[in-house]
């Protein structure tokens, strides 16, 4: 028999060797699939449930990992708190790589142990770990847009420090403040004084404070802030701002603190207010040509002239344009109704929203003037909370005769801006 004869007979055997191969593996598998199809469809299959077995597992060694790790944190905040530092910082690297969030996860738990009942069994909520915990701790944050100003409504802090209503931003900040706080002095060899006297007597001195100065006290410690919070103290300043012309005759007070969360400082902070406790100047400035007697040569002068404007409670306001030959510190001691001076107007004012309305800008001297003047202002802050700066919207003269009112140019005109006089002996706006 040739070689070609016999790689053919091979060929034909190669061939038919496969087929009835491949004719079993498919007969095998459509029989693995009947079998599977039989089967409850419900019914997890092998690889499912060695995944999800696998995953419980490796949720629950993360879990004994943490909690773990915090008993170590426990540990060296104890030796911390005890001055063996050596100690707590070999602990708190240890814990560390235990679990790179372990701090975190000490924190939430205080703060969960913060807000629960003393009756609470503590130990056993102290090793619990439970997710998304930062979320439900810190609340929602909601800002609102009304009229340009922001309000922050997420969680209230009455629960956590009976007594001082705060929210905004700076709850989320206090509500990780301990339940127990106190004055510590920054020599450990000298004696707290302040802890010798009452919150009650603390928070009525206070009140006799300016708001600068309570903020300024706020920045000594967390027990500081925490009595700078106290209702009694913002709400007076609120009481006291608020009002007619502040705000409108139909507005009420009640409703207008209840838009903040019933938060007194917050009001005082976020509310539109025009100040009172000094005078608002805007520095303008226009460029007038000058005579030559040569004429290659151009002359220009830089007139510079300084508008002003004093807000009273009652609703009156002062206003005076005077030139660079009255300096600034020279005309705000002199500022006051009494004054008689060229460019001195006396009108009215209310503040709606955003905007300060001023009418009836008359020269006190000149009881047969013809003319009054009205302007609108735009009232911002930079930052907010300071409501520092006034922006010409309109400025018109109005004839007496007949109310006609005509524009005025404001091409020259720039924003005023809000300068504190101490001798101005008003309540602070």
């Amino acid at each position: 028999m040739s070689m070609t004869a016999v790689e053919e007979q091979e060929t034909e055997e190669l061939r038919d060797f496969r087929e009835n191969w491949k004719r079993e593996v498919r007969e095998k598998q459509s029989l693995q699939q009947a079998s599977q199809d039989s089967v409850d469809p419900t019914a997890a299959s092998p690889n499912q449930a060695s995944g999800s077995e696998a995953r419980a597992h490796h949720h629950s060694s993360r879990l004994q990992s943490l909690n773990d790790a915090l008993e170590v944190y426990v540990r060296a905040v104890k030796h911390e708190q005890a001055s063996e530092l050596d100690e707590a910082l070999r602990l708190y690297r240890q814990a560390f790589r235990m679990d790179p969030n372990v701090d975190r996860a000490y924190h939430l738990r205080e703060q969960r142990l913060s807000r629960a009942p003393e009756t609470s069994h503590g130990a056993e909520a102290a090793m619990s770990v439970r997710p998304h915990a930062e979320n439900r701790i810190a609340g929602s944050i909601e800002p609102e847009v009304d009229d340009g100003v922001i309000h922050v409504k997420p969680l209230s802090l009455s629960s956590h420090h009976p007594g001082r209503q705060v929210s905004g931003m700076l709850a989320r900040i206090v509500a990780d403040f301990p339940l127990s706080l106190s004055f510590e002095p920054e020599d450990e060899k000298e004696p707290p004084y302040l802890r010798r006297l009452p919150d009650e007597l603390l928070v009525h001195i206070l009140s006799y404070l300016g708001v600068s100065a309570i903020e300024r006290f706020a920045r000594v410690s967390r027990k500081a802030r925490i009595m700078t919070l106290d209702t009694i103290i913002w709400r007076s300043f609120v009481e006291t701002i608020y009002k007619p012309p502040q705000i409108s005759p139909e507005e009420d007070l009640d409703d207008i603190v209840d838009n903040y969360s019933s938060d007194y400082r917050r009001v005082y902070i976020e509310r539109p207010r025009v100040r009172l406790d000094g005078v608002y100047i805007a520095v303008c400035h226009y460029i007038r040509q000058g005579l030559s007697e040569n004429a290659w040569v151009n002359i220009s002068h830089l007139i510079t002239y300084h508008r002003y404007l004093r807000f009273y409670p009652n609703g009156q306001v002062i206003s005076l344009l005077a030139n660079e030959e009255h300096e600034p510190q020279h005309v705000i001691t002199v500022l006051r109704p009494t004054l008689r001076m060229k460019g001195f107007y006396i009108g009215t004012w209310k503040l709606s929203g955003l905007t300060v309305h001023i009418s009836n800008l008359a020269d006190p001297s000149d009881p047969n003037a013809r003319y009054s003047f009205q302007m609108t202002l735009t009232l911002r802050s930079r930052p907010l909370g300071r409501w520092n700066r006034l922006e010409f919207n309109e400025y018109e003269s109005i004839k007496l005769e007949d109310g006609e009112a005509t524009p005025l140019a404001l091409k020259n005109e720039r924003p005023f801006w809000f300068s504190k006089v101490r001798s101005y002996t008003v309540v602070a706006g």
